[in-house]
C-alpha cells in the first residue's frame, strides 16, 4: 500500500514520482537525507518545475511517518488547492471590494492555523497568505478546527512572503504587522481601505524583515500577567476592529 488515504500521505519513488507528474496538488515532498543519483536529481527538478516544496530528512522522519518501505521518499497531498497573490488581487478590486489580506508568518500549529481561517472567514478576508515552507500542514485537523472554512477560504502559497507584501503595496494595499513593541494601537489603525495583516508564530512574532517593510506595527494593549494572547485569539481581535470598522463605514 502507497498511499494513507486517512493522512493524504504518498509514499515509494514510482508512486510519488508518477503524482508530481501527474500534476497532484502536493503540500511537500521529503527525501532521505543522503540521496543521490538520477532519482534524486529527477525528483529535485520536477519540484522546481511544479513549485513543490521539497525537504531533506533522517531517514527515521520517513519511517515514523510511513511504518513501512518509503524507499526514501514521501509526499503530503494537499486537502485544497493553493492560488497565487497576483491572481487573487486584481479580482478582488474588480469585485468593487477593498482588499483584506491576511497573513500568516510560520504560524506551525495545526488548531491555531485551523482556528485562525475560522476567523478569517467570519471577518470577510479576501485570501490567506502562507509560505510554502515553514507553515502549518493543512490536514484534517487544521480543517476540522477552521470548521470547514479553509475549504472555502481563498489561500495562496507564496515564495516569499517579503516579495508577497511588496507586491501588496505595490497594488495599493496597506500592511499592517502586529508586534508587542509597537506604540500604536490596533485600535488606532483604519481598516476600511485596502489592509493586509501579518501576525507571525507563537514563539518569535513577526519575522523582523516583515516587520521592517511594513506600513506599520501595532500591539493589542492588554492588562495581566501573560506575555501575549495566543495568536489565533490575537489575530481574531485584530480581524474583529477590522470587521467593526469596515461595517460602521
Amino acid at each position: 500500500m502507497k498511499r494513507n488515504k486517512i493522512t493524504n500521505l504518498i509514499f515509494g519513488r514510482h508512486p510519488v514520482m508518477d503524482a508530481v507528474r501527474a500534476g497532484s496538488n502536493f503540500d511537500k515532498i521529503l527525501i532521505q537525507r543522503g540521496t543521490v543519483g538520477d532519482f534524486e536529481k529527477e525528483m529535485r527538478q520536477l519540484c522546481k518545475e511544479h513549485e513543490i516544496p521539497l525537504q531533506y530528512v533522517p531517514k527515521e522522519r520517513l519511517s515514523k511517518a510511513t511504518g513501512g518501505n518509503h524507499q526514501g521518499v514521501i509526499g503530503y497531498l494537499a486537502l485544497l488547492a493553493y492560488y497565487r497573490l497576483d491572481d487573487v488581487v486584481p479580482h478582488i478590486y474588480e469585485q468593487g471590494e477593498a482588499p483584506l489580506v491576511l497573513i500568516l508568518d510560520r504560524v506551525t500549529d495545526v488548531r491555531n492555523f485551523g482556528a485562525i481561517a475560522r476567523s478569517a472567514k467570519a471577518c470577510g478576508v479576501h485570501a490567506l497568505v502562507i509560505p510554502k515552507t515553514g507553515s502549518a500542514l493543512i490536514n484534517a485537523d487544521a480543517i476540522k478546527t477552521s470548521a470547514g472554512a479553509l475549504t472555502t477560504l481563498t489561500v495562496c502559497r507564496e515564495n516569499s512572503l517579503v516579495s508577497a507584501v511588496e507586491y501588496l503595496q505595490n497594488a495599493g494595499i496597506q500592511v499592517f504587522a502586529s508586534d508587542l513593541r509597537a506604540e500604536k494601537k490596533v485600535f488606532d489603525l483604519d481598516f476600511t481601505a485596502p489592509t493586509a495583516l501579518i501576525v507571525g508564530s507563537e514563539d518569535e512574532g513577526v519575522h523582523p524583515s516583515l516587520l521592517k517593510r511594513a506600513n506599520e506595527c501595532f500591539v493589542i494593549p492588554q492588562k495581566g500577567g501573560a506575555d501575549s494572547f495566543n495568536v489565533s485569539v490575537a489575530t481574531g481581535i485584530m480581524l474583529y476592529e477590522a470587521n467593526r470598522q469596515r461595517f460602521a463605514a
